[in-house]
């Protein structure tokens, strides 16, 4: 009897192993990819030319707009951003989004203010759901090899 649960076990650990280490092998450019959720935001990285960045060792932390939080914004905007002589503008925005290191949720605190890579401050409110600078946190603790990914509803602008 205790061979056949020690068998199971060792064959069930080594077929869960290849699905797990799949999950964390993706970066976060590669696990936003494959969400199909992303495909504004990643145009957006590439045009601000921050894919290879986001591919990197990392650990970062991206706060994560879906497609339909770029759509919200006033039309023409997302067009007007991805034009060539506003990459300094975008790339402003876009690293708004992200956070040196890996932070997940359970080391968020209401109230707590975060760096960005852009420069400035972040707000994280945790009270009646997490909040980013007023947009909400729909999805969190995506994990990728190279950091964790929280979802938003809104793009977050830097003052």
């Amino acid at each position: 009897m205790f061979r056949r649960t020690y068998l199971a076990l060792t064959t069930a650990a080594l077929l869960a192993t290849p699905a797990f280490a799949d999950k964390h092998g993706k970066d976060i450019v590669d696990t936003a990819a494959e969400a199909g959720t992303f495909t504004t935001l990643l145009a957006a990285a590439e045009a601000a030319d921050l894919v290879a960045t986001l591919k990197a060792e990392g650990p970062y932390t991206v706060f994560a707009p879906t497609d339909e939080a770029f759509a919200a914004l006033p039309e023409g905007t997302v067009e007007s951003l991805l034009l060539p002589e506003n990459q300094e503008q975008l790339t402003e925005i876009l690293t708004y989004h992200v956070l040196q290191g890996a932070v997940m949720s359970t080391d968020l605190s209401d109230g707590m203010t975060a760096p960005t890579v852009q420069g400035s401050d972040i707000t994280i409110m945790t009270e009646g759901g997490v909040t980013v600078n007023g947009a909400n946190v729909v999805a969190a603790d995506i994990e990728a090899s190279n950091g964790v990914i929280h979802v938003i509803d809104a793009v977050l602008m830097p003052e």
